[in-house]
Parts: C-alpha cells; structure tokens; sequence
C-alpha cells in the first residue's frame, strides 16, 4: 500500500496556494507541509526547484501586508516568496524540524 504522504504517478502533485502579487509582481505563495523546495515554474514549464531560505530583509509592501514579524521565507533562484503552512508550527528564530 501506498504512503499517503507521497504522490503516486497517477495522482497530480499538490500545488502551493497563490495568496498575492506584489507590485513589483513577485508572486507570494502558501508552502506544502514539509516543503523545503520552490515548486514555481517558468514559462517553458521547467522547475524551479531553488531552495526556500528564510528571509527577514523584506520590504515596506510586505511588511504592510502581511506584517513586520512575518514568517516569510524566499526562493533563492527565482525570488518567489512563501508565507508558512498553517498546519506546521512556527519556526520563530529556531532551528527546528
């Protein structure tokens, strides 16, 4: 039997939340659980696959919308950022899996 965690091949992967466009047009995403890579893709369709890296030098735009204490996290290839699966607990200033 098949872990429910995973995808098989004949079921489609799970897809991040679009939750806003900055201005600049950076998209911001909901992650999976567990999700440690960007799953954005470019217009030929090719992953992006950079690693998601907290970030906490964000902008005036963020910091308006979603707070100055945000748990944001950023794709270090492609810029998109990830706002935090409300499923997993807090990473606040620790390391922690």
């Amino acid at each position: 039997m098949a872990n429910p965690k995973y995808t098989t091949g004949d079921t489609p992967a799970p897809v991040c939340e679009l939750v806003d466009t900055l201005g600049d047009g950076t998209k911001v995403k909901r992650r999976l659980p567990r999700m440690r890579a960007c799953n954005e893709k470019d217009e030929k369709g090719k992953l992006c696959a950079g690693h998601l890296k907290r970030w906490f030098f964000f902008g005036d735009e963020v910091k308006s919308k979603f707070g100055a204490e945000a748990e944001i996290y950023r794709c270090e290839h492609c810029k998109t950022l990830y706002l935090p699966n409300p499923e997993e607990t807090p990473r606040t200033r620790t390391l922690s899996f």
